[in-house]
């Protein structure tokens, strides 16, 4: 099968790629680090300049009306740069939630608040024991996505999915200190909070855990990227033994089998998108085969970016140590490359096999 990206969607990918490239400096990523985790700025700019926080929301609830492909490319190139956004969490994860479970009232009074930028939000899976009785939440979250920069919450709570405000009276949200200091954590204590729930929690879930899992897959694979063209610049400039050591047979092949993952990674992330777009019988397995294996190319390429680079590669002041971060919280959210291969095994009939 041949894929390529229209004009429209080669557009959108050298706008985001120059935009990234030019605004989400290592500077300011570890300015942001240093606050809240998020570059307010960027996320202002990426939002309400660009107006790309609603790609795949319909342009009657407020959004741009495209789809999952032009989702994968925005993901892609915010991961090649580590931004400090929470893309993940209000873009990935609650904006589906709400479009594919909320009631009509809810979408047109939140969805156009999110894709413009004038809200975050966040997706919350509660701790066991946790309940809604009588529109009032008890009980906790412990690791929500960026929950601390967070102006809403979509919180799972056993079957049911409901909206729960910052400011909500009852609600203390706690920042949790993060490996990964691009996407900080936060815990959520709820203390009977009144909550609103959306109508249809069931097409939130399925929405929020799809199009979450893809934008992790697509963030990986551009993080994959960039640990890739690191590695090949630093190969090419540094000199031991009178020599380039990209001039070595041994790193050759590393870069080699880098280069391989990362293009096999591409078209895992491409399939996936391109089969929710289209609404395939194949998107549950494809999303499911991106994440396992752009998540896993994301840790090896880190690992060997850290290899490869030497002693520097080691220290703070070179940014190899936020890729391999954000490659090992890809790798545990919405589930693990093993259990994602798990739920492939599944689909294709080879655990009934066994």
């Amino acid at each position: 099968m041949h894929f390529a990206f229209t004009d429209e969607q080669a557009m959108i990918a050298e706008t985001a790629k120059a935009f990234f490239a030019k605004q989400a400096t290592s500077e300011r990523t570890r300015a942001a680090m240093a606050r809240t985790g998020v570059d307010d700025a960027l996320w202002q700019a990426f939002t309400a300049e660009l107006g790309l926080a609603g790609v795949a929301v319909p342009e009657a609830e407020g959004g741009v009306g495209l789809g999952m492909v032009e989702l994968a490319i925005l993901a892609e190139e915010a991961g090649r740069h580590v931004a400090a956004l929470p893309l993940l969490a209000s873009v990935g994860l609650a904006i589906p939630a709400i479009l594919a479970g909320g009631s009509a009232e809810q979408k047109a009074r939140l969805l156009p608040r999110l894709t413009a930028g004038d809200l975050v939000a966040s997706f919350a899976e509660t701790a066991p024991g946790t309940t809604w009785i009588d529109g009032a939440l008890t009980g906790a979250a412990l690791h929500v996505p960026h929950g601390a920069r967070a102006d809403l919450f979509v919180v799972a709570v056993g079957e049911n999915a409901v909206l729960v405000e910052r400011d909500a009276p009852g609600l203390t949200v706690t920042p949790l200190t993060s490996m990964d200091q691009t996407r900080p954590y936060a815990r959520l204590d709820f203390g009977a909070v009144a909550a609103e729930p959306l109508a249809d929690p069931a097409a939130a879930f399925a929405a929020a855990r799809r199009t979450g899992a893809l934008a992790i897959a697509a963030d990986a694979l551009g993080g994959a990227q960039a640990c890739l063209d690191r590695t090949v610049a630093y190969a090419q400039e540094r000199v031991q033994f009178g020599r380039a050591i990209g001039s070595f047979q041994a790193v050759k092949h590393r870069l080699a089998d880098m280069m391989v993952a990362v293009e096999q990674a591409r078209s895992a992330v491409y399939w996936a998108a391109c089969a929710i777009d289209e609404g395939s019988d194949e998107a549950a397995f494809a999303v499911h085969a991106a994440k396992a294996f752009a998540c896993d190319t994301y840790s090896d390429a880190a690992g060997e970016m850290i290899q490869l680079h030497g002693g520097i590669g080691f220290t703070w002041e070179h940014d190899a140590h936020l890729y391999f971060k954000r490659a090992r919280s890809n790798r545990g959210l919405l589930g693990t490359p093993d259990w994602h291969r798990e739920q492939i095994a599944t689909l294709a009939g080879l655990d009934d096999a066994a």
